[in-house]
């Protein structure tokens, strides 16, 4: 699944990655390149606000969350928005793009007893093994038929033409084909696609129910947007840095549930002793992020949801305590990308509906399998337009 070792996520430091992680830094996911896309972001955020206008009460919010950031991330990779329009070619090609990105959540996370006793491998168990090859063959044709439907329609490019990251990539081909190939390019956008959403949804959907389980925080975080932003327009990303209760929640919300419990494996660079333990070079190593989130000696009752513990910090870190995103070289290259998704959508949220739980039991928040950690139960919530915002949600 990893190219051979060739990705961003798994490929060993050296000119290939830092070649990669440069393209992705600069080339993809860039303060410039995320300008560029944030028309697609307010779009997909408003739509979602007239389908929760529109629904009927209780919603889905896993499900409304996950299409959200599908569609923002594969208009900003392709141009193609797949849940929610009316092109039935379109949905069937969606539907089947989210079944394989389902598959490759679930079957990246397994675990696989052969690589522990390799001689299980000869007894027939190889189960695994055969569904991830055929996850690839499958991933690989679905993502060549986009950069072929891209290049095919690159010569019909306006001078003003807003870029698809597959097109900036398909570009930087043209200048050095040999190593911009299309399995390249295939496996970039994967790494993003994949770093893009279910964390970025999962987190959202953590936030959601952490804020069901005490309204008092959305109350506040209501009277800082009306304050700030006032009731004559919606949050926009361009506000988040002026919310700090907003980013105080989000900030908790990755503390308590980081989206990536156990950060990408890394290795040691040379031979060292942590604590009397002798780590020979070339050790892999696992950094357990959720433990260090939740470590008592750190933090004061961890366990307890409380967003004003970040109140005067600035960003997503706090030294080694909080780094939702990884650190160094290792680090998210999307988290610029995910700030301003997450920031703005449950702004919006918060910002246009009274939001209130199924019953008078609090929410599920028991946590399921998988490498982002999702929620054992879906979220489903009811929701309410905000009296002081019907003026303007009527006009949307």
């Amino acid at each position: 699944m990893g190219n051979n070792y060739n990705s961003l996520v798994w490929s060993s430091y050296g000119d290939n990655w830092r070649n990669l992680r440069r393209i992705a830094s600069i080339e993809i996911l860039s303060i410039h390149r995320l300008n560029v896309s944030h028309d697609i972001r307010v779009n997909e955020g408003r739509l979602l606000i007239r389908k929760l206008l529109s629904s009927s009460s209780p919603v889905n919010m896993k499900s409304a969350l996950y299409e959200l950031t599908l569609n923002v991330m594969m208009r900003m990779i392709s141009g193609k928005r797949y849940f929610g329009g009316d092109i039935p070619e379109v949905e069937e090609e969606g539907k089947r793009f989210r079944e394989i990105l389902d598959e490759i959540l679930v079957l990246a996370g397994a675990s696989n007893i052969g690589e522990y006793l390799p001689i299980l491998k000869w007894l027939g168990v190889r189960g695994l093994e055969k569904k991830l090859i055929a996850l690839k063959e499958k991933r690989d044709v679905f993502f060549q038929g986009l950069i072929e439907q891209l290049r095919k329609s690159k010569g019909g490019e306006g001078e003003n033409k807003k870029k698809t990251m597959i097109e900036v990539l398909l570009s930087l081909q043209e200048s050095d084909p040999k190593y911009y190939t299309d399995e390249m390019i295939r496996s970039l956008v994967l790494v993003v696609l994949s770093g893009g959403t279910d964390s970025s949804a999962g987190t959202m959907e953590w936030a959601m129910s952490l804020l069901l389980n005490n309204p008092q925080v959305i109350r506040k975080a209501q009277k800082e947007i009306d304050t700030v932003v006032g009731k004559d327009r919606l949050v926009d990303e361009s506000d988040i840095v002026n919310l700090p209760y907003l980013r105080c929640i989000i900030n908790e919300t990755l503390r308590l549930y980081p989206a990536g419990p156990l950060l990408v494996p890394h290795e040691s660079s040379e031979d060292c002793v942590i604590e009397g333990y002798k780590i020979p070079s070339g050790t892999m190593l696992i950094v357990n992020q959720w433990a260090i989130h939740h470590d008592p000696n750190m933090w004061t009752d961890p366990k307890r949801f409380n967003p004003d513990r970040f109140a005067g910090l600035e960003g997503t870190r706090d030294g080694f305590k909080l780094m939702p995103f990884g650190s160094g070289r290792r680090s998210c290259p999307g988290e610029g990308l995910a700030v301003r998704v997450i920031g703005s959508t449950l702004g919006l949220l918060i910002q246009c509906f009274e939001w209130e739980r199924m019953s008078e039991k609090m929410v599920d928040m028991t946590e399921g399998p998988g490498l982002t950690m999702p929620k054992a139960q879906p979220l489903v919530a009811k929701c309410k337009p905000r009296l002081e915002m019907q003026n303007l949600l009527s006009q949307l």
